[in-house]
């Protein structure tokens, strides 16, 4: 995957615990507009890839901004980032978008908790210029924990519902309540917590049909034990590769000069999903929606495997 450097122009500390890092190319050049939802590669000073979502203006072009949350057991990366001085050079990926919004939709439910505000600050903020009809149902434990709280309440202080220290048995009431008297051809898109946007993400498909609901997930799937993996066959562009038990569909087609691109390796970027052509994945990502699952149409290489013995994939 292509990387550019840029600066870091700007620091932020939103809360006590988040920080916004302003970025610009080293040029002073823009560097362009992004779809809302969209998110980058960030490649820190321990060189460890991280995925943040893009939280500054859609289509202001001149600069990126991503939040990173300072994690009490971070391996590295967001320990790394928040102790980036203004003015320090790093490295990022051209935008990618999982969590584009729906335009045949009549009207969209934005659930938001903790960092997983970020995605939806953008989101927010191009339909609310637009006027777009939109929801942004905001978690957060406390209003000092808010991060872009304020920024909210200023731009689109009618759409915005903050749900601050509330139980995990209210936020399910909330919602409810939402998508009970929600427009037809609702949808709905989800980021936060692992567990809330498991429990968000069953809610809304209540109410609203599977492929309607959209999510953003930076948490890999719980791993599977290498010893419960068994050998197959990938088929591509009419040759034959052999997948052991201890490898990966990526690892393999990469060694194999096929031009496959990979970014994190755990099944939650997006990059290096393929099309499948003949045979039945088994999932293991956390990327691909419900849908696009039950097609299998789809398959993240870096991680899914294949139920049977053989699989046919051409380029996504």
């Amino acid at each position: 995957m292509t990387l550019i450097d840029v600066v870091v122009s700007r620091i932020v500390a939103e809360t006590a615990s988040v920080k916004s890092l302003h970025l610009t190319r080293l040029d002073g050049t823009p560097l362009g507009a992004y779809t809302p939802g969209a998110h980058i590669d960030v490649v820190g000073p321990t060189a460890i890839t991280r995925q943040y979502s893009l939280c500054s203006r859609p289509d202001a072009g001149d600069t990126f901004t991503v939040a990173i949350k300072r994690e009490p057991n971070s391996r590295g990366g967001s320990a790394a980032l928040h102790e980036l001085q203004e003015g320090d050079v790093i490295q990022i990926s051209a935008p990618r978008n999982l969590l584009t919004i729906a335009e045949q939709a009549s009207h969209h439910v934005l659930v938001a908790a903790g960092i997983g505000i970020t995605p939806m600050l953008s989101m927010a903020r191009y339909m609310d210029v637009r006027g777009i009809d939109f929801q942004l149902h905001y978690f957060a434990r406390s209003e000092e924990e808010a991060a872009f709280l304020p920024i909210l309440r200023d731009r689109c202080p009618d759409k915005l519902h903050a749900h601050l220290g509330v139980s995990r048995e209210r936020q399910e009431a909330l919602l409810s309540a939402a998508l009970e008297s929600a427009a037809a051809n609702t949808h709905v898109y989800v980021c936060g917590p692992r567990e809330f946007m498991t429990k968000m993400i069953a809610l809304a498909e209540k109410y609203v049909a599977p492929d309607a609901v959209h999510f953003e997930n930076f948490h890999a799937a719980e791993p599977v034990a290498a010893a419960d993996n068994s050998p197959f066959e990938v088929e591509l562009e009419g040759q034959t590769y052999q997948v052991p038990a201890d490898r990966s569909i990526f690892e393999v087609l990469d060694e194999n000069g096929c031009d496959i691109d990979t970014s994190c390796q755990e099944g939650i970027c997006g990059t290096c999903v393929m099309q499948v052509i003949d045979g039945v994945p088994e999932h293991r990502d956390n990327v691909l929606t419900k849908a696009e699952k039950e097609s299998g149409e789809l398959i993240a290489v870096c991680v899914s495997r294949v139920k049977g013995q053989r699989i046919v994939l051409d380029y996504y």
